[in-house]
């Protein structure tokens, strides 16, 4: 019972966040996450972690970036199965 989500990530935002979910470039569909950090040093991964397992009630080390460390697509194993992921996140 786990699955990837596939995120749009945007750092340097006015405003942290979580949604709505688009269609990405290759036609899949990726959630879009907003975060304020700068993408330098990890520190907008380490913010997207943090943004994700506190809405997914879920502790930091269970989310990882499996994909996408230095992208704003980025692919993220949950231990969660996708129905779950989609009902917490709306």
């Amino acid at each position: 019972m786990s699955c990837v989500l596939a995120l749009r990530v945007s750092p340097r935002a006015a405003r942290a966040g979580i949604g709505p979910w688009r269609a990405g470039a290759d036609g899949r569909e990726e959630l879009e996450v907003r975060v304020t950090a700068p993408p330098t040093d990890g520190k907008a991964n380490a913010e997207v972690i943090e943004l994700l397992a506190k809405r997914l009630r879920l502790t930091k080390s269970s989310v990882r970036i499996v994909a996408g460390e230095t992208s704003r697509h980025k692919r993220v194993a949950l231990p969660l199965d996708e129905e779950a992921v989609r009902s917490l996140l709306g």
